[in-house]
């Protein structure tokens, strides 16, 4: 596992973004883990969460794209932090784009916050989570409404791993109906690998117990 995806996994912990327990899902779903990256709230926090965004990023798709796309509400912060990693680690330069949930009518009129997506332009997806694919439902067309425009990929920080609104996860079946990658900076395997039995500042968060929820809730679940 690459060095920053291990940091990832511990920043996660830190950030109390990651959390083991007993956790109802807004899908309904049970499950042994929850992730929110609503609780990246400090200046240090989403510097740090733009450069792993930026790492995986560069390691999957390259740079050779135009704009980041992050879709509101909790895209818009993620889009507008990783745009300055790439720019800082990276030294190249792509636009930030996000929807608004309303159409604004007066000054800064339109859908789009951020860039305008222009023809021809390349774009990478970015987001927290992906549990069925949902959101993806409602971004796609508006990015595509907006000319001749390419989805290269999509990229989540955690892939759960889990069935979609199939059987299948939702990351694979976002690239069947849609023809473009989906992929996160770790999955949900490589943090349980990790973690598992493993003392990190002095707490092991899982232990054989919460394994065994984590392997009944794939066991349901998994895709």
């Amino acid at each position: 596992m690459e060095q920053y995806k291990k940091e990832f996994i511990e920043f996660m912990i830190d950030s109390q973004v990651l959390k083991f327990g007993d956790f109802t899902l807004k899908s309904g779903r049970k499950s042994p883990f929850f992730m929110n990256a609503g609780g990246y709230v400090t200046g240090t926090q989403l510097g740090r969460l733009g450069e792993y965004y930026a790492r995986a990023i560069h390691d999957n798709y390259g740079l050779d794209f135009d704009v980041l796309f992050g879709p509101a509400y909790k895209g818009i912060p993620l889009a507008v932090a990783t745009t300055m990693a790439i720019s800082r680690l990276y030294g190249k330069e792509v636009r930030y784009c996000s929807n608004r949930k309303e159409i604004k009518d007066h000054g800064d009129t339109g859908i789009l916050l951020g860039s305008k997506l222009r023809d021809n332009d390349t774009v990478v997806i970015i987001e927290d989570v992906t549990t069925s694919g949902k959101s993806i439902e409602e971004t796609f067309p508006i990015i595509k409404a907006q000319g001749n425009v390419e989805v290269k990929g999509l990229m989540v920080s955690l892939n759960r791993m889990e069935k979609g609104q199939g059987d299948k996860s939702a990351l694979v079946e976002i690239k069947e109906k849609y023809g473009f990658e989906a992929n996160a900076i770790v999955t949900m395997a490589e943090v349980v690998d990790y973690l598992y039995n493993k003392e990190y500042k002095g707490n092991i968060y899982i232990d054989d117990e919460i394994k065994a929820a984590i392997d009944a809730y794939y066991e349901q679940y998994g895709a």
